[in-house]
């Protein structure tokens, strides 16, 4: 699938290095490209096979897309969904509402949307609650399909 269809812009992208300001091209930022260009910036992302193996081996896979967009192109076995508005709340580490997959403060957690965008600012605020694991997908549920790595 083609990533325009849904966020506008080309499904792939580069992982993590700071903004010059400008694109590829030399046409000026945006004021959402800059915030997630400073988000990336702050930790490492991962492709879709480190993150196949991180969810095999005790990471958490968190897939943060609405209804919808699960529906339309389905979902990760064992990916716990918790949607985009309660993120925080639910993974937060000193959360009384936190999700009880959340054990401990390093724990790896890798947050998936549908092209990787929207899960790169998700996991950010993560950081910035204590998950010092937190991580995203590079391009999304796109990729991880992509991939070849298990759909339901």
């Amino acid at each position: 699938m083609d990533g325009r269809a849904l966020t506008g812009r080309p499904a792939s992208t580069t992982a993590g290095t700071p903004t010059t300001g400008t694109t590829g091209t030399g046409t000026a930022l945006s004021g959402v490209d800059r915030l997630l260009e400073r988000a990336r910036a702050t930790y490492g992302r991962v492709h879709a096979g480190e993150a196949g193996r991180l969810g095999a081996s005790g990471g958490l896979l968190v897939d943060i897309r609405p209804p919808a967009q699960r529906a339309e192109y389905g979902g990760i076995p064992g990916a716990l969904v918790i949607e985009r508005n309660v993120l925080e709340w639910r993974l937060d580490p000193t959360s009384p509402h936190r999700h009880p997959a959340i054990s401990r403060a390093d724990q790896p957690v890798v947050i998936i949307c549908q092209a990787g965008y929207a899960s790169s600012l998700a996991a950010a605020s993560l950081r910035e609650l204590g998950l010092t694991s937190a991580t995203d997908l590079v391009g999304g549920f796109e990729a991880w399909a992509q991939a070849g790595l298990p759909v339901i």
